[in-house]
């Protein structure tokens, strides 16, 4: 029994022993977070290699690293007709290539901020590889900033090209000499780059065919061929203090950092559409058919009909740019049928580039919504809405508003007072239609400051032209003080041509639009207390608008520029304001914008 009892208690105590010893060792937890980047310690062939013939490049680290968004951050310069294989294993980012690289050129391959340590992701900011095919490292700089033409803030996903073939036609067709994207703040910089003459470009590449072949795109052209030359000296990266951002406490917001400017400006525009073509069709209602233009037809011009059809049962409406046109059905026996079968002629261009008018059978097919679908769906009630609710401006004007067509009121049925506190007394008024849109109604009428006024329709002073009546529809209203409100003059001067001065609230609407010839004072009344921006638009081809850029016609779009500050405007108050606008060079922006920053 003893040496049982003995054998027992020994066999426990080795159980014991061996759990012990294959416990789980762990990191403690706590302590500080990890905020060291990953550091290369060694690459295949080094960062700066000359005389590189391979077709494979490896960068070790000192952790285990990963990539975030590569595709979307990694860039070579020159470029390579094929994309390169990037595969991480481990602590190491291996780079493969089939291109057969040019001779006596330096390659950049930019991560940018791709590559963050497995754990905490710390980026590497900015961090590239730089070899030579050659025996030599180009040593050469070009930087620059990309701005927006008509709100100069910085694009989003800019690349930016140099091309050493200096023909028009190279940015449309063949692949840049050195490429690079712009920075969130609009910084752009090439390294590394050969002496010689450049073109420079910005674009938004909507393909992934780094050209210019798209209208849509945005683009930017420098207008004269740049010289990089020995005097732009290299700065590596590292070097540059705005190379590693600042980075807050936990729980701050990141401090303000202006953008770093650089020698050459590029103003990105998207060119107007030239081509004639029908965007788009639509039936949200039986009664209305839309069809939009890309394009207002000019001499050209909109042709519709329904097969079968007397025109007497539609009728037509065409917005103030005639890019939309509406039509209204007033016939039961055509805007019941599920399926419209509509004849449509417009103007469209063909790839030759030649413009005709186009015709053109669409189905315009309406399915009523939910249990509606299997019977004849009921109009919508026939609501009237004003733009007038509560108080008014001193300057107002009363619309009224249907959803579909309006009939003539009837103005028995219609009484406009002047509420004062013990009566109401008959106002004057008359209606005035809408020539671009049978769906409103223009209310002429005088209201003056602190005066209440109650405007009622009985019910069926409304009607539409398919038979629904409106209820009763009460708005009253108290017209605000002018005192209530502040006023802005500007004192211009500096240029002599042609100005539209735009003052635009925290979201840059514009709120009040004026044009002005050469210096002199701009009066703005009735400004709501609050604080505003200004922008000026040099008018060069004095068309009363902004006019975007035309690369084919080396057309840079029209001068912006902004007041340097937001203008407080208290209420009743009268603020008068110099603004010098600073005529110069026009193929040189003035950027004078400084956004309000939040601290």
């Amino acid at each position: 029994m003893k040496a049982g009892t003995f054998r027992n208690q020994l066999l426990i105590i080795i159980s014991v022993i061996l759990t012990a010893g294959c416990a789980k060792v762990s990191v403690p937890t706590g302590g500080p977070k990890d905020r060291d980047i990953p550091v290369v310690v060694k690459s295949i062939p080094g960062n700066g290699a000359l005389n590189f013939k391979g077709n494979e490049i490896l960068i070790t680290f000192n952790e285990y690293v990963v990539l975030e968004k590569i595709n979307d951050k990694f860039m070579v310069s020159p470029p390579m007709k094929k994309r390169p294989e990037i595969i991480v294993r481990g602590k190491s980012v291996r780079v493969r290539y089939d291109d057969i690289l040019r001779d006596s050129t330096t390659y950049t391959l930019n991560f940018q901020d791709a590559i963050r340590d497995l754990n905490e992701g710390n980026a590497i900011p900015n961090y590239q590889f730089v070899f030579s095919t050659g025996s030599f490292i180009d040593s050469l700089s070009v930087t620059g900033n990309v701005y927006s033409a008509f709100t100069l803030d910085p694009p989003e996903n800019t690349l930016v090209l140099l091309y050493s073939d200096l023909a028009d036609t190279s940015v449309m067709s063949q692949i840049p000499a050195y490429i690079t994207r712009a920075t969130p703040k609009g910084e752009f910089r090439f390294d590394n780059v050969h002496q010689g003459i450049y073109r420079l470009y910005a674009l938004t590449d909507l393909d992934n065919s780094k050209n210019y072949n798209n209208r849509d795109e945005w683009f930017a052209f420098y207008d004269t061929p740049i010289h990089v030359t020995p005097e732009k000296n290299y700065q590596p990266l590292s070097e540059r203090k705005d190379s590693v951002a600042v980075k807050p406490a936990t729980g701050e917001k990141e401090p303000f950092v202006p953008p770093v400017m650089g020698e050459y400006k590029l103003i990105l525009f998207q060119a107007e559409k030239t081509l004639h073509y029908m965007t788009s069709s639509s039936r949200k209602t039986r009664q209305q058919l839309m069809y939009t233009l890309s394009l207002p037809p000019d001499t050209m011009k909109f042709d519709f009909s329904i097969p079968g059809a007397d025109p007497r049962q539609y009728f037509i409406e065409k917005n103030r740019n005639l890019d939309t046109i509406t039509v209204w059905i007033t016939d039961s026996t055509i805007y019941n049928r599920q399926v419209i079968e509509t004849i449509v002629g417009f103007p469209f261009t063909d790839t030759l580039g030649i413009t005709a008018t186009k015709t053109d059978t669409i189905q315009m097919r309406f399915i009523a919504p939910g249990r509606q679908r299997s019977k004849i769906s009921k109009l919508p009630p026939y609501k009237i809405t004003s733009n007038i609710t509560g108080q008014a401006r001193p300057d107002a004007r009363i619309i009224l508003n249907a959803p579909t067509p309006f009939l003539p009121p009837d103005t028995s049925k219609i009484y406009f007072y002047e509420v004062l506190k013990d009566a109401k007394i008959r106002h004057e008024y008359s209606f005035e239609k809408d020539t671009g849109n049978s769906c409103r109604y223009f209310v002429n009428t005088e209201i003056k400051p602190d005066r209440s006024y109650l405007f009622i329709a009985d019910s069926a002073a409304f009607m539409s032209i398919y038979g629904d009546v409106s209820d009763s529809t009460a708005i009253r209203f108290t017209v605000q003080n002018p005192e209530s409100f502040g006023e802005l003059t500007l004192n211009l001067s500096g240029y002599e041509g042609n100005t539209i001065i735009e003052v635009l609230d925290n979201t840059e609407k514009i709120i009040r639009h004026a044009v002005i010839k050469g210096s002199g004072k701009i009066k703005f009344p009735l400004l709501e207390k609050g604080k505003y921006r200004l922008r000026a638009i040099f008018d060069l081809n004095n068309d009363g608008k902004w006019t975007t850029g035309d690369f084919d016609r080396k057309r840079q779009p029209e001068p912006v520029m902004y007041y340097r500050e937001e203008i407080n405007i208290p209420e009743n108050w009268q603020i008068e304001q110099p603004w010098e606008l600073i005529p110069g060079n026009f193929k040189e922006p003035v950027l004078q914008k400084i956004k309000t920053q939040a601290r």
